[in-house]
């Protein structure tokens, strides 16, 4: 049987859509978040924060771009998020990155398994590969070991 792109097993395109929204949500969310990463750093580190913040901002507009084409109304960002934990050194502020890296990539673990159509699953595992880019330079800005995840997104143990 040819692949088409798409399964249709026990999947449906409002799982894939749901799920996709909840992953924009976490975009949103990390989005807020690097610029609360951004203000504790110095000046020097801040471009990492930038370069970060920006990732989210553009996997985030191609999700909204999707989901509107499939009449989906895409989830607002929150005016404000809470924090896990006070961010008052360049240390939190690069734990409170991979905090945010980590749910990203928690979110797009379920894009991946809720996935009917093939360019979501593509779009899914480009975008979880890039939150575990970016969240090793994090951890190893925060001195946590390990420094890499094997399976990113999925909880540890």
């Amino acid at each position: 049987m040819a692949d088409d792109g798409s399964d249709q097993g026990t999947l449906d395109e409002a799982s894939e859509n749901t799920a996709l929204s909840e992953a924009l949500a976490a975009e949103h969310a990390a989005v807020w978040g690097y610029g609360v990463v951004g203000a504790a750093l110095d000046a020097g580190a801040q471009a990492a924060a930038a370069t970060s913040e920006v990732a989210h901002r553009d996997v985030r507009d191609r999700v909204v771009v999707l989901l509107a084409g499939r009449d989906v109304d895409p989830v607002d960002a929150e005016g404000a998020y809470a924090l896990p934990f006070p961010v008052l050194s360049a240390t939190d502020a690069a734990a409170l990155a991979v905090v945010l890296e980590d749910g990203v990539a928690a979110a797009w673990v379920r894009v991946l398994d809720q996935s009917v159509e093939r360019s979501t699953r593509e779009l899914a595992v480009a975008a979880l590969s890039a939150t575990e880019v970016r969240a090793v330079a994090w951890r190893t800005a925060a001195g946590r070991t390990p420094t890499t995840n094997a399976f990113p997104g999925l909880p540890a143990g």
